[in-house]
């Protein structure tokens, strides 16, 4: 499976990942390597999670947009 990433420089120094894909799915890492690997580790356990459920929905074919909103 592919998923996509949202990968940002963090305030405090590394980097932040978020799962857009999968709710409450993100980590961070020192370095965008290891805020990378972080992420296949949190993307696994979030999927072994959502099995255990009865959750996983495929989103292999799912479109990923922009929204804006004002402020």
């Amino acid at each position: 499976m592919k998923f996509k990433i949202i990968l940002e420089n963090a305030e405090e120094g590394g980097f932040n990942v978020i799962v857009p894909a999968l709710d409450g799915c993100f980590t961070q890492g020192d370095t965008e390597e290891e805020a990378l690997e972080n992420a296949k580790e949190a993307i696994l356990c979030h999927l072994e999670g959502l099995e255990k459920v009865n959750r996983i929905k495929s989103f292999a074919n799912a479109n990923l947009r922009e929204l804006e909103v004002a402020l």
